[in-house]
């Protein structure tokens, strides 16, 4: 079921805590069954970066400027993933209205096209609360450490695997506790436990829960 039919309208929120497998996750499906994808992260990030070339300063009115240059090419900037920017990047996303803005662009991105999915760590409770499947990715903090060690030795590369367990632990902490979008897992969500699958066992899994969720709202066709 790799192709789906050309009347089937069929939208998937995703959310999880950092490294949890979402975006991976989400980039299998969204190419094995041809869906418009978007990490609404990038969203904040791209944020970021133009606001730091922008010499920092920041209001509604900037952001809202932005948030009309985004596209999804801009969106695939390396650029976005440098130390400042994501640091940058988690401070705006607690903001209400830089959050107000930005879901302006996902709702007319989950309008722009039948098959739609996004992730990130508020799409299933506000984004997407009426996706036809929601999935929400967990991953145990040993091993997401491993999986981002290599990425912040880039940073430091004097890190250890302790230290980064410590920092995740903390963004989990705080994305949770957070008062503007919290993390949470969303009613009616279907729990991805990533932590001991392989890609392609990921992939399988995955396939099954959208295969499942299409043909509950649409019968076999």
């Amino acid at each position: 079921m790799k192709k789906l039919h050309s009347n089937i309208n069929f939208k998937i929120a995703a959310d999880g805590a950092s490294a949890s497998g979402k975006t991976t996750g989400c980039k299998l499906i969204a190419k094995k069954f041809n869906m418009s994808f978007l990490s609404s992260g990038t969203l904040y990030r791209y944020c970021a970066l133009k606001i730091l070339e922008n010499k920092g300063y920041y209001n509604k009115k900037i952001i809202g400027k932005i948030s009309k240059s985004i596209t999804l090419k801009k969106l695939k900037n390396k650029k976005l993933y440098k130390p400042k920017v994501t640091y940058l990047s988690s401070i705006i996303a607690k903001k209400l209205y830089v959050r107000e803005i930005l879901k302006n662009y996902q709702k007319n991105f989950i309008d722009s096209s039948k098959l739609v999915i996004i992730e990130g760590r508020d799409i299933g409770s506000k984004i997407m609360s009426e996706a036809d499947l929601k999935l929400f990715f967990y991953c145990s903090v040993k091993k997401k450490a491993k999986r981002r060690l290599k990425e912040f030795k880039l940073i430091n590369e004097r890190i250890t695997l302790k230290q980064v367990e410590k920092t995740l632990i903390k963004r989990d902490y705080d994305d949770v506790r957070r008062k503007i979008s919290p993390l949470i897992m969303p009613k009616n969500a279907v729990l991805v436990d990533t932590t001991k699958l392989t890609i392609k066992q990921l992939e399988v899994k995955l396939t099954n829960l959208v295969v499942k969720s299409i043909k509950k709202k649409y019968g076999n066709l």
